[in-house]
């Protein structure tokens, strides 16, 4: 409720409570009959059957029937503007919504905004990486227009609204649905309608870890079993997990651990890493490369030559990762 509408609804209280009981006072009427003759004089129905004998109650209806049909008038404008208004900016911002959505691609599916998917989607939003989500909850609902995310209302487990949110063309789906079963379903279904999306899921059980793994997830993750895990690390390796959270949370401006990919164009293709400037020029050390095999090389030599699609483990300096990542990008396109 707007503020004009909550400021009309005291107006239009204080008016029904003045015209009581001046009636009250003036004509001695009973309280039930002074709010009657209230109502229907600022309704402006008359019945007649109330009507004030003296001069002072005449005189009184007079001011009822200027203010009073006045606020009344006010008030059912201001609400009706904001009924019609409301319903307008609903179905205009549905339609901008779903052109925003049809012209996604290489974007990322949350299916399911609980506490897991909301922590997801606000480091997406932070980093700038395009997603949508699919929930069927309204109250959700809510909280995602209220943060201005893209959103389709509905089941992540029936295809079309998989489908609604471009899975055809999105580059990963996250699933982090209240229940195993309906995660597994989610992956089935996207993998047959897209073979390549990158699949993302949690899990409560090692039993279903290994489900969703054969059912087509890129990667499982239980939060219980990392959260016991970290735990654990919190009470027999402290200082190791101090630095652990200062290179992976963004919030850390003086040691960050980032992955920057090797594109074709990248002028470190085929140089050696001794020989890359990596070191000398960003500061930066490179603690492991994943291959596009998915194989993780460990601490490289300074003998190891940077391929195509490599992903260098940088850590280093916020300012300086972002500007060798800016820097690869740059190059690259450039050629």
């Amino acid at each position: 409720m707007t503020y004009k509408i909550r400021l009309s609804v005291i107006i239009l209280f204080l008016i029904f409570v003045t015209g009581t009981l001046g009636y009250h006072l003036i004509e001695g009427w009973s309280f039930l009959d002074s709010f009657y003759t209230t109502i229907i004089t600022i309704a402006t129905v008359g019945y007649g059957d109330f009507h004030p004998i003296s001069l002072s109650g005449r005189l009184f209806t007079i001011f009822l029937v200027v203010f009073g049909v006045g606020a009344m008038a006010y008030s059912v404008t201001l609400v009706m503007e904001n009924l019609v208004e409301g319903r307008l900016k609903k179905v205009l911002g549905r339609g901008k919504l779903e052109k925003k959505i049809n012209s996604l691609k290489d974007h990322y599916i949350i299916c399911g905004f609980g506490r897991i998917g909301y922590l997801i989607g606000r480091e997406l939003a932070r980093e700038k990486v395009p997603f949508i989500v699919i929930e069927r909850s309204q109250e959700v609902i809510e909280k995602i227009e209220d943060e201005g995310l893209m959103y389709i209302r509905g089941s992540a487990t029936e295809d079309r609204f998989l489908l609604a949110a471009g899975i055809e063309r999105a580059r990963g789906i996250v699933c982090v649905l209240p229940t195993d079963a309906e995660n597994l379903y989610v992956i089935l279904a996207a993998k047959e309608l897209n073979p390549r999306i990158f699949i993302l899921s949690r899990s409560v059980d090692d039993i279903s870890e290994r489900r969703l793994l054969k059912a087509g997830a890129d990667r499982v993750m239980s939060p219980y079993t990392e959260g016991g895990m970290k735990m654990a690390m919190a009470i027999l390796r402290p200082a190791m997990l101090d630095f652990i959270e200062i290179t992976t949370k963004r919030q850390s401006l003086e040691l960050r651990m980032e992955e920057v990919d090797i594109g074709e164009n990248s002028p470190l293709q085929g140089t050696l890493l001794g020989e890359s400037g990596i070191r000398s020029k960003y500061g930066l050390i490179i603690v492991a490369v994943k291959k596009e095999t998915g194989r993780m090389i460990y601490n490289p030599s300074a003998s190891y030559v940077i391929e195509n699609k490599d992903k260098l483990i940088a850590l280093g300096e916020d300012g300086n990762l972002i500007l060798f990542s800016r820097e690869c990008a740059t190059s690259g396109q450039e050629k």
